[in-house]
């Protein structure tokens, strides 16, 4: 699942596969970037803000941007700059894949890609991406500025986020996590996984919440301890089946106490819990 981990490993993925290479082709299937060509571009590195893709490139000097149909003058695209990023969110379904030249591309249906650049000794290629954008990379912040502090970011700050949870005191604490304004990287599993470490129950209002800062610092260090590698785990095993103690366990026993763990629908998400180790608290 596309959580804070998952950016992370991605953009390091990308990084990996492209960093200092210039692009040989680029395949863009998405309406507002179908004439774009970044050939000639070098890439200078694949960064993660929260669950945001940041692909952060070098324009060859004769051209500002690739965007034939930018309706931007002359001076307009001057003034942005050689530096680019190219933007993705992942979502759901999302995911960015590196091959070698040549090699076959993962048994996926065509439709789902979204974008393919290829350099001498790459080809990445993104299935199903969301929020697709070219923007100048000192613009960044008019698509991930409003983000509270990135749980897997070198300025992680749980100060902030504390401060940010509390500002929503009315608000649940299991529909505070996952909004990214407060802090970056939270997805519904790790909500779920982090709420039952905490003997929280996820319908508890953030101004009942004992310890925020325990909180966000514990989901920190979940985050952390899943970098580097694909499975998310948050109970110590990787085997399949023993991965999390309440995500997707609907109706089967709570490793600690035997309740039916409980699965419902939380604004637009579906949370799970224990109902007998995460007690409401109002």
């Amino acid at each position: 699942m596309p959580e804070g981990d998952t950016v992370w490993n991605t953009a390091r993925l990308l990084q990996r596969a492209l960093a200092g290479a210039r692009l040989t082709g680029s395949d863009f299937r998405v309406p507002q970037l179908a004439a774009t060509d970044l050939t000639g571009w070098t890439v200078r590195e694949s960064a993660s803000r929260g669950k945001h893709l940041l692909l952060r490139l070098t324009a060859p000097e004769d051209r500002a941007t690739g965007r034939e149909d930018t309706a931007a003058g002359p001076e307009d695209r001057a003034a942005c700059g050689r530096d680019w990023t190219l933007h993705s969110h992942l979502r759901m379904e999302g995911a960015w894949r590196a091959y070698a030249p040549g090699e076959r591309w993962a048994a996926r249906p065509a439709h789902l890609i979204r974008v393919v650049l290829r350099s001498p000794g790459a080809v990445a290629v993104g299935y199903h991406l969301h929020e697709l954008a070219l923007i100048p990379t000192a613009d960044e912040s008019s698509l991930v500025g409003h983000l509270g502090p990135d749980l897997l970011g070198p300025g992680w700050d749980p100060d902030e986020a504390v401060r940010r949870l509390a500002a929503h005191p009315d608000e649940t604490i299991g529909e505070a996590l996952l909004d990214q304004r407060n802090l970056a990287g939270v997805g519904n599993l790790y909500k779920c996984e982090l709420l039952f470490l905490r003997g929280i129950s996820p319908w508890t209002p953030v101004r009942a919440v004992p310890d925020l800062f325990g909180t966000v610092t514990l989901a920190q260090r979940l985050l952390a301890a899943n970098r580097g590698r694909w499975t998310q785990s948050t109970t110590g095993s990787l085997h399949r089946g023993q991965t999390s103690y309440v995500y997707g366990r609907r109706a089967q026993p709570c490793r600690r106490c035997g309740t039916a763990i409980r699965k419902e629908e939380q604004g637009d998400r579906v949370t799970y819990w224990c109902p007998t180790c995460q007690p409401d608290r109002h």
